[in-house]
């Protein structure tokens, strides 16, 4: 009966590990994953190597972090220190940026919960704004793709129509109302997530553990997933996904067939031709990064399952699913800025122009304080 008892712990622990369902909102999921696997760990029960340690992810994300955040600011200084480039795909691609620049400074939160997942140090209410803020933006970068996609829309195919609708002012109109639309969806996180008894898998303590007495973590509640809430979050955060990836491929179908049956000697087509470019290559690599953000669930485990069922090495799969789609879900918000340096002329030649006026304006200065310095001196 002992033996019994044992065998059993893990397919508990694992049926539990199965009920924190992904949705959307950073990287926090794998992180969870991960101190699950540390508290039951396959690889003690079914000789798997072991799954990725938080060396490796921490390894990837500092690099991914700091090249994303320096992208984003270049670009929103870019845009806003740069008249010309004001222009109504620019206005969108620089709130993408704040957008994208909101998720990777809270990369660093989620970094010290995968080393110290507990206790969460900064309170109930830094909890529940990290991880609304975390999938607002994640809407929030969703709708300004469609929305500037859709734009390109109007100029190529209706350029008469677009001249009258697509103005500055709408444009920034409109980005208001993307803001304001992500942060009611994603309203139901606030409710959500919260510092509760992280305890164990199985509900245990484990006092003394590692010397640790305060099991308090930032974590999805009990009520959310009791309630169904988690799960309509989750059907809510698909069709954020499903919804615009449709209306880009009809979007996009429609764009390519007015371009193919134009005549390409005209420079304003040639101008389309290039900004569609970049923007597909733009939502292709949003497309490949967030669709495993939205696979099928994980199988549930049956308590009772024997140990060399094919569901626990599907699970243990899953850990490095995990790893691979987090990387990705910020590598999505950090790679953006290379795609408009690659594909953009435009964008190439405002950067060059900031950093070397920036880059003047420096030497000026410094000129300035060394002939002051010069003077009070004699």
């Amino acid at each position: 009966m002992r033996c019994q008892n044992k065998r059993r712990a893990p397919h508990k622990k694992l049926r539990r590990a199965f009920a924190y369902i992904r949705f959307s909102g950073g990287g926090q999921s794998l992180f969870r994953t991960l101190k699950d696997v540390e508290e039951a760990p396959l690889s003690s029960y079914f000789g798997f190597p072991p799954p990725p340690n938080k060396l490796c992810v921490t390894v990837i994300y500092i690099p991914l972090m700091l090249f994303g955040l320096l992208g984003n600011i270049l670009t929103i200084l870019v845009v806003w220190l740069r008249p010309h480039m004001r222009t109504s795909t620019y206005l969108y691609l620089s709130s993408m940026a704040v957008s994208d620049l909101l998720i990777l400074l809270l990369l660093p939160l989620d970094l010290y919960k995968l080393w110290r997942p507990r206790p969460w140090p900064l309170g109930d209410l830094a909890c529940k704004l990290t991880m609304f803020l975390s999938e607002c933006c994640t809407f929030c970068t969703i709708l300004h793709i469609t929305f500037l996609s859709l734009e390109r829309y109007l100029a190529v195919c209706w350029p008469i129509t677009a001249k009258t609708v697509v103005t500055r002012r709408r444009t920034r109109a409109i980005i208001g109302c993307l803001w304001l639309s992500a942060a009611v969806s994603a309203a139901p996180v606030l409710v959500m997530v919260g510092v509760e008894d992280g305890g164990g898998l199985d509900g245990s303590s484990n006092e003394g553990r590692g010397g640790e007495t305060d099991k308090r973590e930032c974590r999805c509640t009990h009520f959310a997933i009791s309630s169904g809430l988690l799960s309509a979050m989750m059907i809510l955060s698909n069709l954020y996904f499903l919804v615009p990836l449709c209306i880009l491929g009809v979007v996009y179908s429609l764009i390519g067939r007015t371009l193919w049956l134009r005549p390409k000697s005209s420079r304003r087509d040639q101008s389309h031709r290039n900004t569609v470019k970049m923007l597909g290559v733009i939502v292709l690599a949003f497309v490949l990064c967030w669709l495993p953000f939205h696979r099928l669930p994980s199988p549930q485990l049956d308590t009772y399952a024997p140990p060399d069922t094919h569901l626990y090495f599907l699970y243990y799969l899953s850990q490095y699913f995990n790893l691979v789609s987090s990387v990705l879900f910020y590598l999505s918000a950090a790679v953006n800025p290379l795609l408009y340096n690659l594909m953009s002329a435009r964008y190439r030649h405002a950067v060059r122009s900031l950093i070397r006026t920036q880059s003047h304006a420096q030497a000026r200065r410094m000129h300035t304080l060394t002939v002051h310095h010069s003077t009070t001196t004699l």
